[in-house]
C-alpha cells in the first residue's frame, strides 16, 4: 500500500492529469480571447469553464506538491534541527497536514459535495451540477492523506532503523 512504486505511479497519473487540465485550460482561454476579439462574439461558457478548471488544477496541484513534499512551509525550525529531532518534527508536521486533509478536505469537502448535490445546485452557464466541480476537494483530500501517511510511515521506519 505504501510502496515507492505505488507512490511513483500515483505521482505520474496526477502529473499527467495536471498537464492535460492545464492544456485544456489554455485552449479554453485561447478560444475565449479569440471569440471575443477576433469574432466579436464572446463565448458564453469559457469564463465559467476556466474558473472550474482552475479549481481542479489548484486542488490537484496542491495534492501533488504535498506528495513531493514541496508545499509552502515555514521551515525555520526544521532547518535548524538535525538528525532524529528533524525527523520527529517532520512526522509532527505530516500529522498536522494529515489531520487538516481529513477534517477540512475530506469531511468538509464531502459535506459540501453532498449539500450541493442534494440541493441540485447547477452552474449558471454550463448547467452542470456543482457537486461535480466540488468533488475535487474530497478527492484531493484523499490524495493528501495518502501522501502524508506514506511520509509518516517512511519517516517512522527511518527513525527505527537509525536506533
Amino acid at each position: 500500500m505504501f510502496s515507492i512504486q505505488a507512490k511513483s505511479k500515483l505521482d505520474a497519473v496526477i502529473a499527467h492529469l495536471l498537464v492535460i487540465l492545464m492544456a485544456l485550460m489554455v485552449l479554453n482561454v485561447t478560444w475565449q480571447v479569440t471569440s471575443r476579439y477576433v469574432f466579436q462574439s464572446p463565448s458564453s461558457f469559457t469564463d465559467e469553464l476556466s474558473r472550474y478548471m482552475l479549481i481542479w488544477v489548484g486542488m490537484l496541484g496542491s495534492a501533488y506538491v504535498a506528495g513531493k513534499n514541496e508545499h509552502l512551509a515555514v521551515d525555520i525550525l526544521l532547518t535548524k534541527l538535525k538528525g532524529k529531532a528533524q525527523q520527529k518534527l517532520m512526522i509532527l508536521i505530516n500529522v498536522c497536514v494529515l489531520v487538516f486533509a481529513v477534517t477540512a478536505m475530506m469531511i468538509g469537502g464531502s459535506n459540501l459535495v453532498y449539500i450541493t448535490f442534494i440541493l441540485g445546485q447547477k452552474s449558471a452557464t454550463l448547467q452542470i451540477p456543482l457537486a461535480y466541480v466540488y468533488g475535487i476537494i474530497p478527492f484531493s483530500g484523499i490524495l493528501v492523506t495518502y501522501y502524508q501517511a506514506y511520509s509518516i510511515v517512511h519517516l517512522t521506519q527511518t527513525l527505527k532503523t537509525a536506533e
